[in-house]
This record gives C-alpha cells, sequence and structure tokens, in this order.
C-alpha cells in the first residue's frame, strides 16, 4: 500500500533519488539546492515581507477576476503584467543585496560560473507567491520585464506541480515537474518566455523542521531592465 501522504503517493522507501535536469533548453531544475537552514531562514524573512508595507494579497486581474494565489514584491510595485514606477510613493521594501546575490548564484548554479548569463545578473525585483492547498496559477509567461534575463524560482513549504511548457501555445506540449522544498528552477535563454504554471498543490508534504503549517512559498527573482524605483 502507497502512502498518500508522499508526493503522487510513491512511498519514500523505494523513491529514486532526485537528479537535477535540464528540462527544456535553458531550463534548469536543481532538487535540493537550499539546505533546510536556507530554507528556514527565508520562510522567516518571507514572513516578514508577507506583513510589510505591501501584504500578501488577492491580486485583481484588470477582467476583474482575482488570483488564488496571495502575492507581495520586493524591489517594485507589481500590478498584473506592468511594474510600477512610483516615485516618492513606491510602497515595496529594497531588494535586499543579500538575496540578489543569491539570484546569481541560482543563476550560476543553473548556468555556470563563467557564463555570461551568470557574471551579468542582478536582479532588482522579487515576486513573492503563497499558494494555499486551493490555489492554482495559470500557464502564462513572464512578459513583464524589458530584460530577457533568466527567472530564478524558489520553492519553500508544500511540493506542488509545475508545468512547464513551450514559448507558442498554453497548450500542449508540456513537461510537469515536481518542486519540493528547497528546489531550484531557473530558465532563459531559449525557454525564457514558455509558458509555465501551477495546477496542483501536494498538501502535508513540507518537513515540519521548516516551521510552516501549511501551503507553498514561491519566490521568482527577476531583472526588470527598466531604470531604478524612486522613493
Amino acid at each position: 500500500m502507497t502512502d498518500p501522504s508522499t508526493p503522487f503517493g510513491v512511498p519514500e522507501l523505494f523513491e529514486l533519488p532526485r537528479e537535477r535536469a535540464e528540462i527544456a533548453p535553458g531550463a534548469v531544475h536543481v532538487p535540493g539546492w537550499l539546505d533546510l537552514a536556507q530554507q528556514r531562514e527565508l520562510v522567516l524573512r518571507c514572513r516578514e515581507w508577507a506583513t510589510g508595507p505591501v501584504p500578501l494579497r488577492h491580486v485583481v486581474l484588470p477582467g476583474g477576476g482575482r488570483m488564488s494565489v496571495r502575492s507581495t514584491t520586493l524591489g517594485w510595485d507589481w500590478a498584473p503584467y506592468r511594474y510600477l514606477r512610483t516615485g516618492e510613493h513606491k510602497r515595496a521594501p529594497d531588494m535586499p543585496g543579500w538575496l540578489a546575490e543569491l539570484g546569481r548564484r541560482a543563476v550560476a548554479e543553473a548556468c555556470g560560473e563563467d557564463s555570461a548569463e551568470a557574471r551579468d545578473y542582478l536582479p532588482d525585483t522579487a515576486l513573492l507567491n503563497f499558494y494555499d492547498a486551493s490555489a492554482r496559477m495559470g500557464m502564462h509567461q513572464d512578459r513583464d520585464e524589458f530584460s530577457a534575463a533568466p527567472i530564478v524560482s524558489l520553492s519553500l513549504g508544500d511540493a506542488c506541480v509545475f508545468r512547464f511548457g513551450n514559448t507558442q501555445t498554453r497548450a500542449a506540449p508540456y513537461q510537469d515537474v515536481e518542486l519540493r522544498s528547497g528546489d531550484l528552477f531557473v530558465f532563459g535563454g531559449p525557454s525564457r518566455y514558455a509558458f509555465h504554471g501551477v495546477p496542483r498543490i501536494l498538501p502535508g508534504t513540507a518537513a515540519p523542521e521548516l516551521g510552516m503549517k501549511g501551503g507553498r512559498l514561491n519566490l521568482t527573482l527577476r531583472m526588470t531592465g527598466r531604470a531604478a524605483p524612486g522613493r
């Protein structure tokens, strides 16, 4: 009998080691990139940001629909499909230097320390999404940035099914990848504008030591390619 608490109902006793994989050209999955201590520290920081000047909220889309995930940002204020430069009214906390450096290290891990992507990577914004057990993210492209630099995605908490598709359509072909707490996913180059989404959260899959009551945190680091927002 399989244990339903394990991802996809596969008992851990028979689970094969998860390997680093290039899901598509320029799209790299690195399982377990963050150790438990690093994950715990990021969870604590995420809690601070989630209750800061721009608390987690359900984003309302231009057509009136409401996203099921709750979001906040660092570095730039963000509304669907655009970053906001609001001068002295800017509310988002500054992008921490240590987080930008973590993003550079992530790109170096995926693309190589000596790669142009790693040398030039300096993320100036971060999008924090919180998924409860019922939250989903439809297939979409990250096209709000003027820069085509890679997107860095860090997962914390419950695992999810991450659907990574093609650059032409929301439909197949796509691949489903299980992202667990501590996993790194970087996509750039030919896959920078690939459609992607989260069709399913896997409740109860986070380690208790992480200190989360449930749900998934996803932190994505980006280069907007825009002039620095004023205060």
